[in-house]
């Protein structure tokens, strides 16, 4: 756990502070974890498996807040520039590597078949799914990211943007006027300027704040064992957290319909091989699908599967 990683947010600074338009006596909960997300990067979808259980274990204690950032491209439309074909397969490598050092699957050939994705379209439609709610906006945030890493489709495109909404169940006349609206580039603007703010050089990042807003944050940026996060946890709260019950395997397949074997291997503690064994029981019982992939697989849950 290297230090250079873990900073506390300094307010007098100026730098890592709350948003002047949060505020946080509103909030019930007594933690808000502001989580930065790199829509294109591997590391934040191989987080995905330690952010699930997270949400299912301490979510009681802390408010989640999604922004968006970027650490391989200039988020400025105009600015953009074609990727040149090194980066491209330098990007195909990475994807690959992750893929490997993570067990969550992420399909690299995506820069090699199509032109380099961009993220900045990709965030323009989260932002835009947002204005029909955080929930849809959270579906729909994964849904892109199963397209590009699972399925090595290029999200950057307007098209498939409209049929991944189309499938999470967006209203599809707002989303396409929202996806140009001035009000969504403000709302992606606002999560730019607050990652400078709060100095986010790199995604995955979290940023812990209690409610003694005084005292700033703690930012932690990159990937780390789920045991630290609860450390974390314990240390802002000033007491060890008592987690939720665990979810039967059933009842967190029908929350998270399509999932991978890593993601059931981290919420319930249980090495790949038995998440694997598990899943297969239910592909017998034909309550789930087996999709294999080209560095591992998914498993889709079957709509009558109670």
């Amino acid at each position: 756990m290297g230090n250079e990683h873990f900073s506390f947010c300094d307010d007098s600074s100026g730098s890592c502070s709350l948003p002047q338009s949060t505020d946080t006596h509103l909030s019930k909960k007594p933690l808000e974890l502001y989580i930065f997300m790199d829509p294109l990067c591997p590391e934040c979808w191989a987080f995905e498996p330690v952010l699930k259980k997270l949400l299912i274990e301490y979510g009681h204690y802390f408010t989640p807040k999604l922004l968006l950032t970027s650490n391989i491209e200039c988020w400025s439309e105009e600015k953009q520039k074609p990727v040149k074909e090194d980066m491209k397969k330098e990007m195909a490598l990475f994807y690959e590597e992750v893929a490997t050092r993570t067990g969550m699957p992420a399909d690299g050939s995506v820069w090699l078949k199509h032109s380099a994705p961009s993220a900045y379209i990709p965030a323009l439609a989260m932002k835009a799914a947002e204005m029909q709610g955080k929930q849809l906006a959270s579906v729909f945030f994964r849904n892109i990211r199963e397209n590009l890493f699972l399925h090595g489709q290029d999200i950057s495109t307007e098209e498939t943007l409209v049929q991944i909404a189309e499938a999470t169940g967006l209203d599809i006349e707002e989303f396409q006027r929202d996806i140009h609206s001035a009000c969504t580039r403000k709302a992606l603007n606002c999560d730019i300027r607050t990652s400078r703010e709060m100095e986010v050089d790199q995604a995955p990042t979290f940023v812990f704040f209690n409610d003694h807003v005084e005292d700033g944050g703690l930012k932690v940026s990159g990937l780390y064992p789920y045991q630290v996060y609860e450390e974390i946890l314990s240390d802002m709260l000033g007491h060890v957290p008592a987690p939720s019950h665990s979810l039967t395997l059933e009842k967190f397949l029908s929350r998270y319909p399509r999932i991978t074997t890593k993601e059931v291997s981290v919420v319930f503690d249980w090495s790949e091989k038995e998440a694997e064994k598990q899943l297969k029981q239910l592909v017998l019982l034909r309550k789930m699908k087996h999709v294999p992939l080209k560095n591992g697989a998914y498993w889709e849950y079957v709509p009558s599967f109670t």
